[in-house]
């Protein structure tokens, strides 16, 4: 099993960037797919029509999402996503553990490539 860390900055305030991971219809907005997700402990969410799936352990408003993502493998992987205010907006950190071997390539992509350009594109706004 592997673990994956990543950090990226965002021009939007931790408000924002807390909704963009937690609100379903800012969820939508930024991925373009109904999106099931709730701040409720224990239930269960589903995103990028059901490529994402999984449980919300805990949350932190505006600070912190922790999930466990369901995608075959016997244990869940645990995504924590960290949000910090920056002096341009927000910082995240990223750390997934329990990642498979042969998934690990798959999801660092998927984080990079879909996951956080999509968000870069609906949260970062340009300077005036």
């Amino acid at each position: 099993m592997k673990e994956l860390k990543l950090a990226t900055n965002f021009r939007a305030e931790p408000e924002d960037v807390y909704a963009a991971f937690t609100n379903p219809f800012t969820i939508e907005l930024w991925t373009g797919f109904p999106a099931k997700m709730s701040t409720e402990p224990g239930s269960e969410f589903s995103l990028w029509e059901g490529d994402i799936v999984g449980q919300n352990l805990a949350f932190e408003e505006n600070k912190m999402v922790q999930q466990a993502w369901f995608f075959g493998a016997e244990q869940p992987s645990v995504v924590t996503i960290k949000i910090h205010p920056d002096k341009k907006g927000s910082r995240i950190n990223i750390h997934q553990t329990n990642i498979p071997d042969e998934a690990f390539d798959n999801i660092k992509a998927g984080w990079e490539e879909n996951y956080l350009e999509a968000l870069h594109r609906f949260l970062d706004i340009e300077d005036e």
